[in-house]
Order: C-alpha cells, then structure tokens, then sequence
C-alpha cells in the first residue's frame, strides 16, 4: 500500500497558509476597485470556492496525481489542455511567491517604517524568497509542516479576534450603504475586475489538490474539508472585509483599506481601532502573525511550484533536465531556483496590483479548465469509483452531470474574460506567458519527435541521476546465458526511460533475443537439441523478470536463427525498428566494471570481440555496450538464480570512446547513476 505521510490537517493547513494568509494582501486590492461592496464581493468569491472546492475533491479522488487541475485534464481531454493548466498554475505560484515576500516587510514596517519602503523593502522580499527555495531545497516534510500547521491555528485565532473586536468597536452598517452607488461607486467594470481578483484567495486549493494522493484521509475527512473547512475560510474574508470597510469607511470613492494600506490593509485595520492602547497591542500582533502567515504561504507556493514542475517535467511537457532531483535531497532544485529567480525578479518593481492581476489570470484559467474536467470525467469515466462526488447532479444522457461544476466553469470562464479586458498586465503578460508555454510545449514535443495531445512520461528514477543517457522506447538485448545477462539488462532498464499512451504496450519496450548460430553444414530450419532451446528460454525468461523489475518497462523475448550472430542482431535491430542495442563486449575488459570504449586507450579490436566491433560498425542505431569485469568467467560457475536488487547497476559504455582515466571515470559514473533518496 502506498505511505501517504499527511494527514488531513496538513492538507487544511497548505489551503489555509496559501488561502486565507491572501487576506493579508488581497483585501487591499480588492477594496480598491470594489470600495463598500467588498465583503458582498469576497461573499460570492466565497461561494465560488466552495463550489471549486467540491470540484477539486472528486478530482483529486479520481487521479491523486501531482498537479492538481493539470491532472485532472489529462485524463479528461489531453496533453496539451493539461499544459495549459499546469503551465497557468506554475505562473500563478510564482506570483504568489512574489506577492507574499514583498508584503512581508509592508507588516513588519509596524516595528520600523523603513522596512516597507525603497531598498530595505526590497532586501526583506529577497531574503524571505531566498528561504523559502532553501526550505524547500532541502525537501518539505510532513515534520517540516506541523510549524505551518502552529501558524495556521494561531492565525485563525488571530483574524476570528480582530472580526469579534471589530464588530463590536468599529463596525457601522451605515458605512456600508451610505458609500455605495451601484454603477458609479464602485462602477461595473470595477466590479467585473473585483470578483476574479477576490477569487485568488483561495488558490491554495490547487495546492492541496496537488499533495492529495499523499493524505491519509477518510472520506468523512474530505467531506469536512470541503464543507466545513472552506466555511471557515469564507467566514473569515467576509468578516475582515466588513471590519475593515467599518473601520476605514469610503469617503468620496475612495477608502485607505486600497490606497495608504493596500500592501498591509490588515494593519490599517486594527491600527483604526479605539481605545488606542488596544489598536498598539493588535498592531504588532498583526504585524508578526501576518508576516509569520504570508511566509509560510510563500512555502506552501514554492512548494505547489515545484510539484507542478515536477509534474509537467515527468510527463514530457516541459523538457525532463528542468526537473531533476538533487542527489542528496531529491528535490527538483532547477525548478526551485527559477521559480525563485522568477519571483525575485517580479518583485523588484514592486507594484502589487498589478502582480495580482495576472495572478488571478492564471487562477482562472486553472478553475475554467478544472471544472470542465470533472464534467468530462463523468462522461469519460462513468463507471469510476469515486470516493467523493460533486451533489445536485442532472442527468445528461443518462450520465449525472453537476450543477456545482456547470456554475464553475461558466463563472470562472467569465471572470477569465473579465480580467482580459480590464486588466493590461493579465491581457498582456497573461497572454504571452500563455503563448509562449504553448510555443514551448509544441517545439520541444515536435523536436523530440513526440506526440502533441498524448501522454509520455518518464519515471521517477530518471530524473535522480545527474547525468543520465537518453531515454529509449526500444531497445534491442542479445541474451549470452551467463551473469552478464543481468548486467545488460539492467543496463537497458536503466536507459528504457519513458511511458507513453499512443502505443499498444504501455511503457518503454526491451526485445531480448537469443542468437542460435546454425553451422553452415546445417540448414536454417534444421532442429535444435532440446538441452540448448530449454537454457536459451530458461536465459530469457530470467530476463524478463529482471528487466521487469524497472518501473513502466516490458521486456519481450525471442529466439533467433542466424549464421552470424553479429548479423542477426543488426537484422533483428533493423526489423524491430529499436532506437539502441544493448550488448556485452565478449572479451574480458581490461578496466574493473567496463569502459569508454574507442578513444585513446587504443584501437577497439583490443577490448571487444568480433561481434561486438561487427555490431558496432553496422549497427543502424546506437550501440551501448556494457564490459565484462575481469573475473565473470568466475561468477559463470558460481550463477546464483536470484533477481538482483533494482540499485545495483552495472557501469555503463558508450558506443564510441575509450577512455585512459577509465578506471576513476566509471567511478564517477556509477556514483551518479545511483538513485538518489526519496
């Protein structure tokens, strides 16, 4: 049974760090645009997160995959529909790690001004960004979110005191009727730009949907989390938003919950309570929970980033180098470190609204394409156990169709269009960072000769390695009956790197054959002694099971006649169509565990036999080839039949080099090729 090492209360508190820590930072932004409507505003982005937060359950319920909304369209549409998703998700956790860091030092200003202002401000944003990646660098563990999960329930405690002392000091109803003129203040437009961005907020969603197959949660659980646990998150948005439209009322248009404290409205709530001793105490309080909350969502973000990378790295959507894994910690450090430099670099004109807005362009697009996908699901996989429905289905063609996910995916794809009009940054720098992922996507799936709208992938083990040869879908292995055998094919399961859905037989396909030669006194089809057929299918069938023991990798096996078993290989390499050739250099190498062969060690006929250097000369593919160390004719009398460990791998040889140094290259080798933790 898979581990899952979080537990349903680390799910709730990576959708509250990321979700609710947003107040700190969107409730200024939205009451710039929406003014004394702004609770009624985060009132129906709540309820539109409610009905996105059932449609991510049944989701992630159905594939609990990395990748929220990514994963949830490729099984119901295709590769490139799951891009999009995943490439609007990685913008949108990078942004988020952006907007965070530079609100940071805006609470911390509370201790010293400076800090929220010119350089100073910047070098916080920095450093809080550069903790983070180093946070997650190291790997984020279930131990590692139990301080996030300390965060979220003294924030809750924190933002449910300032909602009960704001009612009962500073709220006045008058304040909320008296400033509204619907049309003018605040205009429709504003109010159509409004609702996307109150939408942000609850991002975290997808951020919870990512770790989801990793939960250890019951279904009562799940329904609490949908129910319950998104409530608390409404509650607590439209309780600050009316406090803060109570305690910094509009005057004119205009109220300083978006103006003078657009970057820490929080802080400029409490700060207008009365008596003034209580205003300080809240104050710093405020200054330290909500720094102390939009650090971790900045965690929980980089976090979200780096799965979502991952993800799409794994499935061949972004090229697989960008998420390898560090040896040591087994995180994906090429895409922490861009997302970091990404978010610095965002950070560096510090201009918040605008950063938001092309926030909520990603937000959207992901919720639009999430919720058309749990409607495709009920289509495409109808008979599927899910351990969580979306409610109020209508039947469609007898299929249950949901109404929660119907409201979805028309609201969210309303407030897309919203932002694409009156935004610039989102029609902008949303569009192009869109079309360039697409551009990517197509080019690097069209120059690695891959399909476009199916799925391939690699396995987990190939990005653990610092320098791993090219992943092959076929590869040829002639099988000799001795320990070898072991090496090669292991080898060949190593290299067989990659699963892909537009083939008949799932995952990257080893052809091993076993070479009868036929004297030229015999004909073609004259019978072979049954001794030697048993051990060539006793050879092969030993192959299979060790080669199966690769993740996504077949082995199929084949007995051969040939008057040359050099010519047979080639022959058989040329009919299989196989994209290399895994072979053992028949002599005995004069390097312990191999070598780089044909370099300046000397010409290639001291270090392989006739077949080999007839292979290698003819081969129409590449030719990989794995030397025998200097005492295997040794082992042959002592061939134990036991199927060797995954992670003793031989060293591998290339088809073209030979290398002096070979002994300390093979070293280097062989420590690279050994997977890293997970």
């Amino acid at each position: 049974m898979k581990e899952r090492p979080f537990s349903y209360r680390a799910l709730f508190a990576v959708v509250y760090t990321t979700s609710v820590s947003s107040v700190y930072f969107a409730l200024g932004v939205v009451a710039h645009k929406a003014n004394g409507l702004t609770p009624v505003v985060f009132l129906l982005a709540g309820l539109f997160f409610g009905l996105t937060s059932m449609t991510y359950a049944e989701g992630a319920s159905l594939h609990p995959e990395r990748g929220g909304s990514a994963v949830f369209a490729r099984y119901a549409f295709n590769e490139l529909i799951s891009f999009v998703a995943g490439w609007a998700i990685f913008l949108d956790y990078t942004i988020l790690i952006a907007v965070t860091a530079l609100t940071v030092p805006s609470y911390l200003a509370a201790f010293a001004a400076p800090i929220g202002r010119g350089a100073i401000e910047v070098a916080v944003a920095l450093a809080v960004i550069a903790l983070v990646a180093a946070d997650n660098l190291t790997g984020v563990s279930a131990r590692r979110l139990r301080p996030r999960l300390m965060i979220t329930v003294a924030d809750l405690i924190l933002q449910a005191l300032i909602i009960v002392l704001g009612l009962a000091l500073v709220f006045n109803p008058d304040n909320l009727t008296a400033s509204i003129h619907l049309g003018t203040a605040p205009s429709w437009a504003d109010l159509a730009y409004a609702l996307p961005i109150a939408v942000i907020a609850f991002t975290g969603i997808e951020a919870a949907a990512s770790i989801a197959g990793e939960v250890s949660a019951s279904r009562k659980q799940v329904r609490w989390l949908v129910g319950p646990g998104s409530a608390v998150i409404v509650l607590i948005y439209v309780g600050i938003s009316l406090v803060g439209v109570g305690a910094l009322p509009v005057h004119h248009g205009v109220t300083a919950l978006g103006t003078e404290h657009i970057k820490a409205p929080v802080l400029g709530v409490v700060e207008a309570f009365k008596p003034r001793w209580l205003a300080d105490v809240l104050k710093y309080a405020v200054a330290i929970g909500g720094a102390a909350g939009l650090f971790a969502a900045a965690g929980s973000a980089m976090l979200g980033v780096s799965r979502v990378g991952y993800s799409l790295a794994t499935n061949r959507q972004i090229p697989s180098a960008v998420g390898r894994l560090h040896e040591g910690w087994g995180t994906p450090y090429v895409i922490i470190g861009a997302a970091a430099i990404a978010a610095a670099a965002l950070v560096l004109p510090t201009n918040l609204e605008f950063l938001v807005g092309i926030y909520a362009f990603g937000a959207m697009l992901a919720f639009t394409i999430a919720h058309a996908s749990v409607i495709a699901l009920r289509f495409r996989e109808r008979g599927r156990d899910r351990p969580y429905s979306v409610p109020l289905s209508v039947n469609v063609s007898g299929v249950p169709v949901p109404l929660p996910a119907v409201i979805g995916v028309l609201g969210s794809a309303a407030g897309w269009l919203a932002l694409l009009v009156f935004h610039a940054g989102a029609r902008y720098v949303g569009l192009a960072w869109l079309v360039g992922g697409v551009t990517l996507y197509v080019t690097y799936r069209k120059s690695q000769q891959k399909p476009l709208l199916k799925r391939v992938t690699i396995p987990e083990r190939a990005l653990r390695y610092e320098a791993l040869e090219p992943e092959f879908g076929s590869i040829l292995v002639p099988i000799l009956g001795t320990p070898l055998d072991d090496d090669i094919i292991q080898t060949a399961g190593r290299l067989a790197g990659e699963t892909r859905d537009d083939i008949e037989s799932e995952g990257a396909v080893i052809e091993a054959i076993w070479v009868f030669e036929i004297p030229l006194a015999l004909p073609m089809d004259a019978p072979l002694p049954d001794a030697q057929v048993r051990r060539a299918r006793e050879a092969l069938a030993r192959a299979k099971l060790v080669g199966e023991e690769y993740e996504g990798v077949e082995v199929a096996t084949a007995i051969v006649r040939a008057r040359r078993a050099g010519e047979a290989i080639v022959r058989e390499a040329r009919r299989r169509g196989v994209e290399a050739i895994v072979l053992a250099a028949e002599e005995t190498s004069r390097v312990r565990g191999g070598a780089l062969l044909g370099g300046r060690g000397g010409p290639l006929e001291n270090y392989v036999g006739e077949v080999s250097r007839y292979v290698i000369n003819k081969s129409p593919v590449r030719v990989i080839l794995t030397a025998p160390p200097a005492d295997w004719r040794a082992r042959a009398d002592a061939h134990i039949q036991e199927v060797p460990p995954a992670d003793e791998e031989p060293a591998l040889a290339s088809e073209t080099t030979l290398d002096v140094e070979a002994e300390e290259t093979l070293a280097r080798l062989e420590d690279r090729l050994k997977p890293g933790p997970s």
